[in-house]
């Protein structure tokens, strides 16, 4: 089972990959985990990922492409994945496909999530972290046992700058006018699946095994 998830930042996309993930097998492939563990192994692709993230720009198609190459030609990828996080231009989605066809295999489902706006802003500007661990917490859904305060390490809650409401609402709109492209494509080849992802983690895995059954 080969699977890609798409949604916006905050659509629960990562809790519901791990998950699914687990359900068939297969490892979940997140880009973001993967350039963290790049960067602490000090691999040469991660100290050329570090070097463009450290400028503050974003990772070009080239670091990002070989960095997901490398992951899904590992042994425990060959069964299939749950990729959350790639593709995210028709650049890259073009690198994928000529991946999967030297494997012999290709996509089953390219899931979307859908989420309104309002729902994206109300998950986003309610974390905090902390400072020390980086424990995420929630002001509706997880919070701290005491206001502001980290439950380990007894320090000050802090909110990223990119969770702001003005920030949330901003990537939103970047994300979709980047990803469309993308919709489009796999809309037309047939394997194109949007999931409602509001409501109970148990429901929203329910109807992505339902969207998945219904290839």
């Amino acid at each position: 089972m080969r699977l890609v998830f798409m949604g916006p930042p905050g659509a629960g996309k990562g809790t519901q990959a791990a998950r699914l993930a687990e359900h068939f097998g297969v490892p979940h492939i997140a880009t973001g985990d993967i350039f963290r563990r790049e960067l602490e192994s000090g691999t040469r692709l991660g100290k050329k990922a570090g070097e463009v993230m450290a400028r503050g720009d974003l990772l070009p198609d080239e670091i990002t492409n070989e960095i997901i190459a490398k992951r899904i030609r590992q042994e425990d990828a060959q069964k299939g994945f749950v990729l959350d996080g790639y593709p995210r231009t028709p650049s890259q989605a073009k690198v994928l496909d000529q991946l999967l066809e030297e494997m012999g295999a290709n996509i089953d489902a390219v899931i979307k999530f859908m989420v309104t706006g309002d729902e994206i802003v109300s998950r986003l500007s309610g974390r905090r972290s902390c400072p020390v661990c980086g424990e995420i917490y929630h002001l509706v859904t997880r919070p701290p046992m005491n206001p502001g305060v980290c439950d380990n390490e007894g320090a000050a809650l802090e909110m990223r700058p990119d969770d702001s409401e003005e920030s949330v609402r901003n990537r939103l709109e970047v994300y979709g006018q980047e990803t469309k492209p993308l919709y489009d494509l796999y809309v037309a080849r047939g394997i194109f699946r949007e999931v409602d992802a509001i409501g109970s983690t148990e429901e929203v895995f329910q109807r992505l095994l339902d969207a998945i059954d219904s290839r």
